[in-house]
């Protein structure tokens, strides 16, 4: 994600803040330094600090159970608006997700009731009501209590079943067990998920004057919406064989070739990537950012082979369609070669997936 920074590697996987959550941090620092001056301001910062190493906990524990079934985490990044750990694919057995789902506020629910008993330890507890922030009897207790309210109160949220919040997993999981398919269970979630945005967008907007919940709002909106688009795509493209999507009438260029012959191609409307071929093996590859580089430093004379990427990602053409499509999303390319050990066999482009998805779509159409 742009603008995030790594702070720390856990358990190997990176964590990451987002700089607007530092923002957050500086300005709450600084109201509460105008309010209570320095010492008003570090606790504030500390408490907050305290919080979002709940957020990161909550996390891990989506990142570790997915672990346990194969599925790799890529990062865990914090926001303002909370934590997003990012897995490598979500799994496609409702029971796995369930689980996966289930896991970060069952650690929150954990941790509540680790701080729910340090504290009867520290002193009786009749009931919740019994703790308050004002109760300086035992030093740090407050901020137990704190961080125990913000252990339910994270729990509780989560559950709600807005989709793709925890609870939205666990209502589409339920769905496609009860139902048998993904994509129906995916659309009815996404439903789900827009109806409670639209609570929240009003709640934030009218009812509770709360910014953050109109931002939650606009995520939860836009993540139903791109989660129901994904598993469309993934639907329409499971079991279709990658070599019937790519393009296989593609422009080469050889690490010998001037920039002005990838131009002549550009405009020609061929292609705005190419494959770079040295004896029947791909070599590298040509991009348009790095075409438009070079011809402006150095020149439409330059050859190919000093412009072009030699660090490029490839796909297999019996691989299946899903995994090179992350691929190519991952690497932020525009173009994947297609190759059989290193003979270009084609490429695959998101724009081709798009047209190949757009023609099922109409095929689809004409058989209802």
């Amino acid at each position: 994600m742009r603008w995030s920074y790594r702070v720390a590697r856990i358990a190997g996987i990176g964590l990451y803040v987002h700089a607007t959550f530092l923002i957050l941090l500086a300005w709450l620092a600084f109201a509460d330094y105008q309010r209570g001056g320095p010492a008003a301001a570090v606790a504030s910062v500390l408490f907050i600090l305290a919080v979002f190493a709940i957020v990161v906990l909550h996390e891990l524990g989506h990142a570790l159970t997915a672990r346990r079934f194969g599925i790799p985490t890529r990062d865990i990044t914090l926001l303002p608006i909370g934590g997003v750990a990012r897995l490598e694919r979500m799994p496609r057995d409702p029971r796995q997700e369930l689980l996966i789902a289930i896991a970060g506020p069952a650690v929150n629910v954990a941790l509540a009731i680790l701080l729910y008993a340090v504290l009867a330890l520290s002193g009786p507890v009749h009931s919740i009501t019994d703790l308050t922030a004002t109760d300086d009897a035992v030093l740090g207790r407050p901020l137990l209590v704190q961080l125990l309210s913000v252990n339910v109160w994270i729990a509780l949220f989560n559950l709600i079943p807005a989709f793709p919040m925890d609870g939205g997993r666990v209502l589409r999981a339920l769905l496609a067990m009860r139902s048998g398919s993904y994509t129906q269970a995916t659309a009815t979630a996404a439903r789900v998920g827009k109806f409670f945005a639209l609570v929240f967008a009003f709640w934030g907007l009218f009812a509770g004057g709360s910014p953050l919940l109109v931002f939650i709002a606009l995520f939860v909106w836009l993540g139903a919406a791109g989660e129901a688009a994904t598993e469309q795509t993934t639907a329409t493209l499971e079991g279709v064989p990658l070599e019937r999507v790519m393009i296989t009438d593609v422009r080469t260029l050889a690490p010998a070739d001037p920039l002005s012959r990838a131009v002549q191609h550009i405009l020609a409307g061929f292609q705005q990537d190419f494959p770079v071929v040295q004896a029947g093996a791909v070599v590298g590859v040509l991009t348009r950012t790095q075409l438009l580089k070079a011809l402006a430093e150095r020149g439409p004379e330059t050859p190919v082979g000093d412009a072009m990427r030699r660090d490029f990602v490839t796909a297999d053409p019996d691989e299946p369609i899903e995994r090179a499509l992350t691929r190519l999303r991952d690497c932020g390319c525009n173009a994947l070669p297609v190759v059989r050990g290193r003979e270009l066999l084609g490429l695959l482009t998101l724009d081709n997936v798009g047209e190949f998805m757009m023609v099922q779509a109409a095929l689809r159409g004409a058989r209802s």
